[in-house]
């Protein structure tokens, strides 16, 4: 019984002395082997419309490309982080999944239907709210939605933004605490994140479609690493528990399937669902085995990669008059990428 006591406590050991101090350190030594390795998969990510990525292993960086320093616009990377929010108050009683929208006072404008608000906390972090009405911002399939009131909730699933938004209302009014402020205490400090300004985040949205608006994030892609490493962690940072390790599993275990979601999409073929985060479906053998991720429009993606104790951290960032036509980083694209730098025999 001796030995496996000693690899546990040999594990905790390394995974402590991987997180990171205030500045990310290099992979130092890497063999001839592995920077072939790493080259070519910088030469894919040349290929593609990136704007800056860096990976990690062991809690160094194994290779980093463009500002990786600049903070942008996330997008839906934004639903993951209030995941990650969520863990510790629900652990603590002050977070009910199974709360329906009616009992929290949750309506919106021209109001819900009743059936509509039996929906639960638990239903709009599973995208499966069965609430079809207007989000405040674009950039989901309401336009494949069903008649309101077709669906009890919980059984469908729509990649929705109002489940999301209206998430964020939940947070915000039984934490008392508002969305960013929460992140910056509970997260971005504890992190010791070196970009992440409090002043530059701010809502969006049309209240006159939805009262519930979204809650972007702007993040430099270093900063979004240390996110994946907490993930990485189990919720663990330098000896604290900043996230329940149980969430940790909840929220990036699958309860969508690919095949179960609507309207069938090509860009997530491949693609499970947890709460909030994605899960790759890949055969056991892949070097993705067991991985999740958060992932933004136009390409921003955190991916958490266990069996190899390593994450990637992308950005895609493309200008306003660019925004209708701009190629993005699918995540075929990105999870290729993320295959050749897990692959590469580094230590």
């Amino acid at each position: 019984m001796r030995t496996p006591l000693l690899l546990v406590l040999l594990a905790c050991v390394q995974a402590s002395a991987a997180t990171p101090a205030a500045h990310w350190p290099a992979m130092s030594g890497q063999s001839p082997a592995c920077r072939a390795g790493v080259t070519q998969a910088l030469d894919y990510l040349k290929t593609l419309p990136s704007t800056s990525m860096m990976a990690v292993r062991d809690g160094q960086v194994l290779a980093s490309y463009g500002p990786v320093e600049r903070p942008e616009q996330v997008y839906s990377v934004r639903k993951s982080l209030l995941a990650m929010m969520y863990g510790p108050y629900v652990a603590d009683g002050t977070i009910a999944l199974d709360r329906n929208l009616a009992s929290l006072g949750i309506d919106d404008v021209g109001g819900l239907l009743p059936l509509e608000r039996t929906a639960t906390v638990g239903d709009l972090l599973a995208a499966r709210s069965g609430v079809y009405h207007a989000a405040a911002n674009p950039g989901d399939d309401a336009e494949a939605a069903p008649p309101r009131g077709s669906q009890t909730p919980g059984a469908y699933f729509l990649y929705n933004n109002w489940d999301f938004n209206a998430a964020g209302t939940v947070f915000e009014q039984l934490t008392g605490r508002d969305i960013y402020r929460s992140f910056d205490s509970q997260l971005a400090q504890s992190l010791q994140m070196e970009d992440f300004q409090l002043s530059q985040q701010r809502r969006n949205g049309d209240p006159a479609r939805s009262r519930h608006l979204a809650y972007h994030f702007h993040l430099s892609t270093r900063d979004m690493a240390r996110l994946g490493q907490l993930m990485l962690q189990q919720g663990s940072w330098n000896g604290r528990q900043l996230l329940p390790a149980d969430w940790v599993k909840r929220i990036t275990t699958p309860l969508t399937h690919a095949a179960d979601m609507h309207p069938p999409s090509t860009a997530r073929r491949q693609l499970d669902y947890g709460l909030l985060w994605w899960i790759p479906s890949v055969p056991a053998g892949s070097p993705l085995a067991g991985a999740y991720m958060a992932w933004g429009y136009y390409g921003q993606y955190i991916l958490v990669i266990p069996q190899q104790n390593m994450v990637i951290s992308h950005q895609r960032v493309v200008a306003p008059a660019q925004a209708r036509t701009a190629r993005k980083v699918s995540p075929a694209e990105f999870l290729r990428l993320a295959a050749l730098l897990a692959q590469a025999p580094c230590p």
